[in-house]
């Protein structure tokens, strides 16, 4: 990928920019985008390590269609999968990148959607004692997806919004419009509740995080127990449930997304693929040069 970046940023023959106001112009750069993609897919093919593990044979024609059709739309971009499969350390690369880049870029956790459980902790004693009573927190039905649904309705329109936040130190407690979030160009939404019920119809690019259950499990753990507060044999107990709730309400969610990327894949490939994409996006020549 480095010598594909250091090609593009040393290249002469730069394309004259597309008027992006008029549809041949947003038409000429949904086949350039297209063409860019392929070859990025084709390249990651012959990496050691791809991070690209399968990619839906109509998805780039869909998104570019959408751009062509409806330009003004921000891009709402899911990321979903497994407890611990890299989802929140993905989010935070390109969170990192964005930022280097000053590209156009909000993040925000569907985790903060879940509903207020305080008083159902309070009762069984602990957030363990809850689990253990047969309390399937991560079930649909758990989020308040009416509300998730309604701002990320309202920040593809343009219109800034706060979002709940929910405090993961046991306490269950949601508080509501914690969290400002800015309708910038692209919207990620990170969290298996991007992918429940009509949330993943408003989504633009679905990618599920695939992940080898051996360090599914080494990362579960280690988390639980350096930044939860968790013990090994209370860990061991919550990555079994999880792994149940996958069983019933991740995993049958994976052939719904248009990208599966490896989610133990490299970083640092990881971030030279949203260098090359920020490039071959934005490496055009103005009609006044």
């Amino acid at each position: 990928m480095t010598q594909l970046l250091e090609k593009e940023l040393t290249r002469n023959d730069k394309i004259l920019k597309p008027d992006f106001t008029t549809k041949s112009g947003r038409e000429f750069f949904a086949i350039y985008l297209h063409s860019r993609f392929k070859q990025i897919l084709a390249y990651d093919s012959r990496n050691e390590n791809p991070i690209f593990k399968s990619v839906k044979p109509d998805f780039i024609q869909k998104f570019t269609r959408r751009l062509i059709h409806n330009p003004y739309k921000r891009i709402l971009i899911g990321i979903s999968g497994e407890s611990a499969s890299g989802k929140t350390t993905i989010c935070n690369t390109i969170k990192q990148t964005t930022e280097r880049l000053n590209l156009p870029v909000e993040i925000l956790s569907a985790d903060n959607y879940f509903r207020d459980i305080s008083k159902l902790i309070k009762e069984k004693g602990s957030f363990d004692k809850l689990l253990e009573s047969g309390y399937d927190v991560d079930s649909p039905d758990n989020f308040n997806m009416e509300q998730l649904f309604k701002d990320l309705s309202r920040l593809s329109l343009g219109n800034d919004v706060k979002i709940p936040q929910y405090l993961v130190n046991g306490t269950g407690i949601v508080v509501p419009n914690a969290i400002p979030k800015k309708a910038e160009k692209i919207i990620v939404v990170e969290g298996m509740a991007s992918m429940y019920g009509n949330v993943a119809d408003l989504l633009d690019i679905k990618i599920y995080i695939d992940i080898d259950p051996q360090i599914q499990e080494k990362w579960f753990l280690y988390r639980a127990q350096t930044s939860r507060n968790q013990n090994e044999e209370n860990a061991r107990k919550q990555l079994a449930y999880v792994k149940e709730a996958s069983k019933k309400y991740i995993l049958p969610k994976k052939d719904n997304a248009d990208i599966i990327i490896n989610g133990a894949s490299s970083l640092e490939y990881f971030t030279q693929i949203l260098d090359y994409f920020y490039n071959v996006t934005n490496n055009f020549t103005n009609p006044e040069q």
